[in-house]
């Protein structure tokens, strides 16, 4: 039986990564996993800290582990250990452990990494609409990808241009039969 192919969306907020995810899935017949920190903010207040992150970061590996797309279809990613390594660092100056080790144990085939030429959009957990904040956390992830082994493309552009480059991307390390 093929293996599922797991495919990462990843970058600052407000630059569609679930949007792409979730427009993936449709394109490709297949499931996404939308990113647990959502979930757990809108359940536990915007006021956070640092050990929070290491319980979003289990919650949303478990997420993943419990995400089974058909046989052979790939598994589309909003948010990985990278963002949850980036997020620590830029808030606390520190990461956990537990999320390192997670880095190094874990295996994805392709990165998605979105730019922030996309507007920012208001929302409730939003925590960074200016401009620099924005660009110094892309060379953040920027400087994750280019310091590992795996594929990654940067999608950039509006929706449609994203979607596009990413589709493209896909297909070149998917093959549905």
């Amino acid at each position: 039986m093929p293996t599922s192919k797991k495919i990462v969306a990843i970058g600052p907020e407000s630059t569609g990564k679930s949007f792409l995810c979730e427009a993936l899935a449709k394109r490709f017949q297949t499931l996404w996993v939308p990113e647990f920190a959502r979930q757990y903010l809108m359940n536990h207040g915007k006021e956070y800290q640092y050990d929070d992150l290491l319980t979003i970061a289990k919650g949303q590996l478990a997420l993943e582990e419990g995400t089974r797309p058909p046989a052979g279809y790939p598994l589309f990613i909003d948010t990985d250990m990278y963002v949850m390594k980036v997020w620590c660092e830029y808030v606390f100056g520190k990461c956990h452990s537990w999320v390192l080790q997670q880095i190094v144990a874990r295996k994805y085939d392709l990165y998605l990494l979105c730019n922030t030429d996309l507007p920012w959009s208001k929302d409730a957990l939003r925590e960074y609409p200016d401009f620099q904040t924005r660009e110094r956390l892309f060379h953040m992830y920027k400087d994750c990808m280019v310091n590992q082994q795996i594929n990654w493309i940067e999608i950039s552009g509006d929706q449609d241009q994203r979607l596009q480059t990413a589709i493209a991307a896909v297909n070149s390390v998917v093959s549905i039969s």
